[in-house]
C-alpha cells in the first residue's frame, strides 16, 4: 500500500507542477487589450470621449501617429466640446463587436481650429512630431482632443491599449503544493523500501494448531473442525490505508479547485471625481480644478513679472483686462516717464491659498483665488478674480487687490463643489452689491456724515485712514491758496462681481474711481503737477488746471440680509489710472 501511495503522489505532483507551469506559460493571457484604427480623414480634430478610454479598466495608454505634429489635450467633455464648438470633427468609439476603434464624421460649418496650446480648459495637454504615446487615468466625463495644427486633417492613425491582470495566483501555489507532494511521496516510496528490505517480503508463518486427542469410535467425518486462527498482526487494515490516501488526494483536489480562478483578473477601480454627492450632482460643475487653476495662477504671475519688468501693454492685456489692466497700463506709462515711480506690486508665484470657482457649464466663467507668496511672509497675500468670457478664450485678471493684514475670509464652498455667482442687483443682502461702490465712496468723501457710515465695519479700514475725509483735509490744508482742489467718487467701468459665501453671505468686488481736480482761482495763478500726475498728464504747469483720476479695486463681504452684520473691506489696489489737463 505505501508504493500506491507514493504512485499517487507523484501523479499528483506532476499534475500540480505541469499546471502551475502552464498557467506561466502557455496558458496565461495577454497583459493589454488594444483596440486601434487607421483612417483617413478631412476633419481637423479627433475626440476620444470618456465611454471609449473607459471602455476597460485600468490606464489608457494612447499612441498617436501622424508624419507631422501631433497635439492631444484632455479636458471634461463639456469644455472639450464647447472649444470645438461647431467645427467638422472625427469621433473615435470602441466597439465591442469588432474589439476595435471604429470612427464617425460629426459635421460642422468650420474645418479649421485655433492653436489649442495652452488653453486654460485643458487638464493637461501634449505635443510631439511623428508619434506621440501618453497614459492618462481619467473619469468617463473626460474627452481626449487630437489635432495636428488646427488647419491640417488630425492624424489617423490610433490605438489605445489597455492592462489586463494576468496574473495567476495559483500558479506559484500549485508549484510549491506540487513540490511539497512530490517529497512526500518520496518519503513514503523511501519507507516503503525500507520496510521491504527490512521484512524480506512476506514470510509469515502460521501458529500451529493444537493437537486433539483421537477418540475412539468416533468416525473421521464426524470430527470437529476447527477453524484457522487469522493472524492479529502483521498489515494494516484496509481502512488505514485508504485514510492515509485520504489526504494525500484531498491536496490535489483543494489545489485543483483553486485554479477556478483563473481568467478571472482583479481590476482596478478609477477614482470618482470629488463631488459627486447627490446634491453635487443636482448643481452645475466647478469652473475649474485645482490643479488647472494652479497651472493658470503660475502663467498669469509669470506674464505680469515679464510684462512689469518692460512695461510691455500688449502682453499684459493677454492675462489682465478691467480695472486690473487699467491700473497696470497707466503705471507703464508714468515709470517711462518717471523711473523713480515704483511699479505695481507683482503677483505672487507661491501657493494657492484659496480656490473659489463659479459653478457653471456656461460662460463667462469666473473664479476667485488666494495666493500667498512662500517667499516672504511680511507680503500680504494677493486675491484674484477671474473671468473667462468664452471657451477658447484665457482666464484674465480683472482685479487684483491686496488683503487687509487683519482680514478674515469668510467660509466658502470646497474648490470641488464651487459657489454661486449671483446677479448684483439681488437683494439677499444688508446692501444690493450694485450700490457698494458708490455707498462706499460716499464714505470716503463724507465719512460719519454718509447715510451709509453704519452699515460698514470701518474699525480696520486702512484705505479710509490712508484717502478718507481725513486725509483729503489734510492734502486741503497745505494746498496754496491761489489754487483749489475738489474731490468726487463714481462707480468705475469694471464688472461688479458676486460671489455666495457658506452663510448665505457673498464676496463682492467693485471698480470705484476716485477724481481729484486741482485748478488756480486767482488770475495769473498756474498749477504745477508732481509725480505720478505730471508723469501721466505729461503736464508741467498749467493755469487751467490738472484732472486726476484715481482707481480703485476693492473687495468686500457683505452679509445676508436675515444674518444682519455690516460690511467689511477685505482688500484693495489703487493708483492713478489718468491724468490730465482741464479743457
Amino acid at each position: 500500500m505505501r508504493f500506491v501511495i507514493a504512485i499517487v503522489s507523484f501523479v499528483v505532483a506532476i499534475f500540480m507542477i505541469g499546471y502551475g507551469v502552464a498557467q506561466r506559460t502557455f496558458l496565461a493571457e495577454p497583459n493589454e487589450m488594444v483596440a486601434s484604427i487607421s483612417t483617413t480623414t478631412a476633419a481637423s480634430v479627433s475626440v476620444i470621449d470618456g465611454k471609449t478610454l473607459n471602455a476597460f479598466r485600468g490606464s489608457q495608454s494612447i499612441t498617436i501617429t501622424s508624419s507631422g505634429p501631433i497635439f492631444a489635450a484632455y479636458g471634461r467633455t463639456d469644455d472639450v466640446a464647447a472649444w470645438i464648438g461647431d467645427t467638422t470633427r472625427t469621433k473615435l468609439t470602441y466597439s465591442a463587436k469588432t474589439g476595435d476603434l471604429t470612427s464617425a464624421v460629426v459635421t460642422g460649418k468650420k474645418m479649421e481650429v485655433p492653436n489649442p496650446a495652452g488653453s486654460d480648459l485643458w487638464l493637461e495637454e501634449f505635443a510631439k512630431d511623428k508619434q506621440l504615446t501618453i497614459t492618462v487615468l481619467v473619469p468617463d466625463d473626460v474627452s481626449l482632443l487630437i489635432i495636428s495644427d488646427g488647419k491640417q486633417p488630425a492624424p489617423g492613425t490610433v490605438s489605445i491599449s489597455w492592462p489586463i491582470d494576468n496574473s495567476t495566483p495559483w500558479a506559484s501555489t500549485l508549484i510549491i503544493g506540487g513540490a511539497l507532494v512530490l517529497v512526500a511521496g518520496l518519503g513514503v516510496l523511501l519507507w516503503a523500501l525500507a520496510h521491504m528490505r527490512r521484512t524480506r517480503g512476506p514470510r509469515r508463518k502460521p501458529p500451529k494448531m493444537p493437537k486433539v486427542p483421537r477418540q475412539r469410535g468416533v468416525a473421521a467425518s464426524s470430527r470437529v473442525k476447527r477453524k484457522a486462527i487469522e493472524p492479529t498482526g502483521g498489515r494494516r487494515s484496509h481502512r488505514g490505508a485508504f485514510i492515509a490516501v485520504v489526504p494525500v488526494i484531498l491536496i490535489g483536489t483543494l489545489a485543483l479547485g483553486g485554479c477556478s480562478a483563473v481568467g478571472q483578473s482583479s481590476q482596478v477601480t478609477v477614482p470618482t471625481p470629488s463631488g459627486t454627492t447627490e446634491t453635487a450632482k443636482k448643481l452645475d460643475s466647478p469652473a475649474v480644478t485645482v490643479p488647472q487653476i494652479e497651472r493658470i495662477v503660475v502663467d498669469i504671475a509669470a506674464v505680469a513679472i515679464k510684462a512689469d519688468g518692460n512695461r510691455d501693454a500688449k502682453l499684459i492685456a493677454t492675462r489682465f483686462e478691467g480695472p486690473a489692466v487699467q491700473l497696470r497700463t497707466a503705471n507703464y506709462t508714468i515709470r517711462g516717464a518717471d523711473a523713480t515711480i515704483a511699479a505695481v506690486p507683482p503677483i505672487p508665484t507661491g501657493t494657492v491659498q484659496l480656490t473659489l470657482p463659479q459653478q457653471t457649464n456656461s460662460w463667462p466663467r469666473t473664479v476667485f483665488v488666494v495666493v500667498k507668496d512662500d517667499k516672504d511672509d511680511k507680503v500680504a497675500p494677493v486675491g484674484l478674480f477671474l473671468v473667462q468670457e468664452d471657451p477658447r478664450s484665457q482666464y484674465k485678471v480683472n482685479y487684483a487687490v491686496t488683503l487687509e493684514p487683519k482680514a478674515v475670509l469668510p467660509d466658502v464652498a470646497p474648490a470641488t463643489v464651487g459657489a454661486a455667482r449671483l446677479d448684483p442687483a439681488v437683494s439677499l443682502f444688508t446692501m444690493a452689491p450694485k450700490d457698494i461702490a458708490a455707498a462706499y465712496g460716499d464714505i470716503l468723501l463724507t465719512d460719519k456724515d454718509s447715510t451709509s457710515f453704519a452699515k460698514f465695519d470701518l474699525t480696520s479700514d486702512s484705505l479710509r485712514a490712508a484717502i478718507g475725509l481725513d486725509a483729503k483735509n489734510v492734502v486741503k490744508s497745505q494746498l496754496s491758496t491761489t489754487a483749489a482742489i475738489s474731490y468726487s467718487t463714481a462707480p468705475g467701468s469694471g464688472r461688479t462681481i458676486v460671489l455666495a459665501t457658506n452663510d448665505s453671505g457673498a464676496l463682492v468686488a467693485v471698480n470705484l474711481n476716485e477724481t481729484t481736480i486741482v485748478k488756480p482761482v486767482e488770475t495769473g495763478a498756474a498749477i504745477n503737477p508732481t509725480g505720478a500726475v505730471k508723469a501721466l498728464s505729461s503736464v508741467g504747469v498749467s493755469v487751467k488746471g490738472i484732472q486726476a483720476v484715481y482707481g480703485d479695486q476693492l473687495l468686500f463681504f457683505v452679509p445676508s440680509a436675515s444674518g444682519g452684520g455690516k460690511i467689511v473691506l477685505l482688500g484693495y489696489s489703487q493708483g492713478l489710472v489718468a491724468a490730465s489737463e482741464l479743457p
